[in-house]
């Protein structure tokens, strides 16, 4: 289970990875409300929209503590956030990026503990960071490209592992259990790649 401290580090990943897609017309230092909204519609898709809106109340609620500067912002009744603008005349722009982190990481933090933190990596990888598979190979320093090679071969990995447990019943449990933590290494190494590999000249 992940801690408060990777929760954050995660979220401020995210951040960085949305800041340098130049997404949405907000200032950057909405990037982590913009994060919230992205995880919006696979969230209602997973838990309802009421699920979700209660998630996002109460994470909104547990940041408040932290940056009461959020009391401006409302969850309204399709989980979408609302009352940024009047977050702008209250704070400068490093207390806004701030608050979203916090409210980014208590959103997660539950994410963790609702769903589990191989689920929530997952759902945040596919929907918030760049696919992998799409990252140029070339023109980028050896030891990225490596990275990108060992996803690959650990995602292939698991796919036989999962095969062999439809082949095994007496480990199919086992082989699972193996193959999920196989695929979860991959993510993390994809992470890793799509957030730190320098873009190619």
């Amino acid at each position: 289970m992940m801690i408060p401290s990777q929760t954050r580090n995660l979220a401020e990943r995210l951040l960085s990875c949305e800041n340098a897609a130049g997404k949405g017309s907000e200032p950057t230092e909405f990037a982590a409300f913009r994060v919230c909204e992205t995880l919006r519609q696979p969230l209602c898709a997973l838990a309802g929209g009421g699920g979700f809106r209660s998630l996002l109340s109460r994470a909104l609620t547990l940041a408040r503590e932290e940056a009461p500067s959020l009391s401006a912002v409302q969850v309204a009744a399709d989980g979408s956030l609302k009352g940024l603008g009047g977050l702008r005349p209250q704070v400068d722009a490093d207390q806004a990026r701030e608050a979203g982190i916090i409210l980014l990481t208590q959103l997660l933090g539950l994410l963790v503990r609702v769903v589990g933190e191989s689920m929530t990596l997952q759902l945040v990888t596919s929907e918030i960071l760049p696919d992998f598979r799409f990252l140029p190979k070339s023109g980028i320093p050896m030891g990225f490209e490596a990275i990108l090679n060992e996803v690959d071969d650990l995602q292939r990995v698991s796919a036989r592992l999962v095969g062999l447990a439809d082949q095994y019943p007496p480990v199919t449990e086992a082989l699972m259990t193996i193959s999920g933590s196989v695929l979860n290494t991959a993510t993390v190494l994809a992470v890793v790649a799509a957030i730190k590999s320098p873009k190619p000249n």
